[in-house]
């Protein structure tokens, strides 16, 4: 038998297995309701983002509810448990990985950038402001941004790996987390913080596109780490 290289779980990964056999043995049964996100970060010595992904694919399954406002509850397990590959990344993984990449390419960009460009990034932005969200469309102009910015730089490569990168964002975890945090507020910030990494480009400051594009990535972080605890608008407009 050939040997394989053994690959390293995913820390969240491992705190969703963990909690999974703590259901499975009894310790939580259908009904009750798990310790908050904050306390099981406290508890398990790992940071509050990291807890949070382990829920989702817990919820993804099928094995918990999380109830925004009342807490995280667990369910009757399905016949036929839902179940992703190791290769998902995190959603927090996922927009860390962007905010570093993403900002080395905006900053480039603004090196290169011609006003063809400027027309078609202003073209977006202006599709983006006449939408609401979240719906299919508003995340096919989010990605067209982010690939219409890597376009400046004239390489087809970075265009398709900065496609590919936002469409892992297209899996259960992420529309999870997505329904619980994005709103039409949360996508008139993100359009606001697009029109300036756009303003950055255009004036060809190099340091303050990179810090845009950052900073878009960043809260985009921020706004998927509000707590649990707190009703979410997303949630009041579909009750």
């Amino acid at each position: 038998m050939p040997i394989q290289a053994v690959e390293p779980r995913r820390l969240y990964r491992q705190i969703a297995d963990q909690l999974r056999q703590l259901i499975d043995a009894g310790e939580f049964a259908v009904g009750d309701r798990l310790p908050t996100e904050r306390e099981l970060a406290d508890q398990l010595g790992i940071s509050r983002p990291t807890v949070r992904e382990a829920l989702i694919a817990l919820e993804v399954e099928g094995r918990i509810r999380i109830r925004v406002g009342s807490g995280i509850y667990v369910t009757e397990p399905p016949r036929a448990a839902a179940t992703a590959t190791d290769t998902d990344e995190g959603p927090f993984e996922l927009l860390r990985a962007r905010e570093f990449i993403e900002g080395a390419i905006a900053a480039e960009a603004a090196l290169h950038v011609q006003p063809a460009d400027i027309e078609l990034l202003d073209d977006v932005l202006g599709r983006m402001e006449d939408t609401s969200h979240p719906t299919k469309v508003t995340i096919a102009l989010d990605r067209e941004f982010h690939t219409t910015v890597a376009g400046i730089l004239g390489n087809a490569v970075l265009v398709r790996f900065i496609g590919e990168l936002f469409d892992q964002r297209m899996n259960p975890y992420f529309e999870l987390l997505s329904s619980y945090f994005e709103n039409r507020d949360s996508w008139r910030a993100a359009a606001a913080e697009h029109r300036a990494v756009r303003d950055a480009i255009a004036a060809r400051d190099a340091e303050r596109a990179k810090t845009a594009m950052q900073e878009h990535l960043r809260l985009s972080q921020l706004r998927f780490s509000r707590n649990f605890g707190e009703r979410s608008a997303a949630r009041e407009v579909a009750e």
